[in-house]
């Protein structure tokens, strides 16, 4: 080589080390997550997971190879999950609950980074936060404290004197499961509110679901998250327009047309997933990066939805709002 060559080679390998980690040989990452992937694009959290990993210098089709699986129904996740390691993956990504449960049954090996999983203590997916032990970590979705009860009390101020507040599960989803048997009566008890329950496993049980809560005169309806719920956003928001319903989500997708969201930033988890990617890839062990909670929480309020459902939006909770659509 050239002494010239030598030097614009050295030079390159300094100022982008990320670029030089690039030329090793391609790694192979499987991504499962529940929904149906049929003529569908990349939703906002798979392309802020593939920001995240191109913040470390992996690329997908370039230094990286991605086996999606989307579970549709949510009962062929454990299928797809073995499909998945056969194929030799480095590191396996979940996106929610049943996805990483799944996962964690197929191998006990593979390194498993789990995202929105909102206990996963409570799931036995790891021991402790800090120290997951096991081919498990990930971020969590959950900050101690009364998650359901912080809900109703925005709805409350919204929908002054609300009495019956209906709540949106999927009896499928782990978590939906432990709320119910725990948080859920407490919550009631404590605040002297009815909490009527209504289910949704799939798209055309929402439907049933909305009208059941509308059938029991629930003066609004908080929308647990989950993949469901992710998916058929825009499905739930026209439910809940339809049958007047004041309702409260957890995904910043919806909105646009939804009268509250609030909750943790669901691709900013995803994006701070690229990072657990990258230090797994590098050697780390998945045992040895505690599980982290969310970082950034954001309530965003929909004046026009507010508007449809003759709600007044009241100043404090304004002033509270990260974003206020109008």
């Amino acid at each position: 080589m050239k002494r010239r060559e030598f030097i614009a080679a050295t030079a390159a390998l300094l100022v982008s080390p990320r670029r030089a980690w690039a030329q090793g040989p391609r790694r192979r990452l499987g991504f499962l997550a529940l929904g149906d992937a049929s003529g569908r694009a990349p939703n906002q959290a798979e392309l802020a997971l593939l920001d995240g990993l191109r913040d470390h210098g992996w690329i997908d089709g370039r230094n990286l190879t991605i086996d999606y699986r989307f579970a549709q129904p949510q009962d062929r996740a454990p299928a797809l999950a073995a499909e998945l390691i056969p194929l030799h993956p480095d590191v396996l990504i979940a996106a929610g609950p049943q996805a990483v449960l799944a996962l964690k049954s197929a191998t006990a090996t593979v390194p498993i980074v789990f995202v929105a999983v909102f206990d996963p203590v409570a799931l036995g997916l790891v021991e402790s936060l800090s120290r997951p032990s096991g081919n498990i970590t990930g971020l969590a979705t959950y900050v101690p404290g009364e998650w359901v009860a912080k809900r109703i009390e925005i709805l409350r101020e919204l929908v002054p004197g609300a009495s019956k507040i209906a709540i949106l599960v999927n009896p499928g989803n782990p978590i939906h499961r432990l709320l119910l048997a725990e948080e859920i009566p407490s919550t009631a008890r404590n605040l002297g509110v009815a909490l009527p329950i209504v289910e949704a496993t799939t798209a055309e049980e929402l439907d049933i679901a909305f009208a059941s809560a509308a059938a029991q005169r629930a003066d609004a309806i908080i929308v647990f998250g989950d993949a469901l719920t992710w998916v058929e956003g825009p499905r739930v928001i026209a439910l809940a327009a339809k049958d007047h319903l004041p309702a409260i989500y957890l995904f910043r997708q919806v909105a646009e047309g939804g009268l509250i969201v609030y909750g943790p930033d669901i691709a900013d988890l995803f994006r701070r997933a690229g990072g657990y990617v990258d230090k797994i890839l590098k050697g780390t062990k998945p045992a040895d990066l505690p599980v982290e909670q969310p970082t950034k929480f954001e309530m965003m309020i929909n004046l026009k939805t507010a508007k449809a459902l003759g709600l007044t939006v009241p100043p404090s909770l304004l002033v509270r709002a990260d974003e206020v659509i109008e």
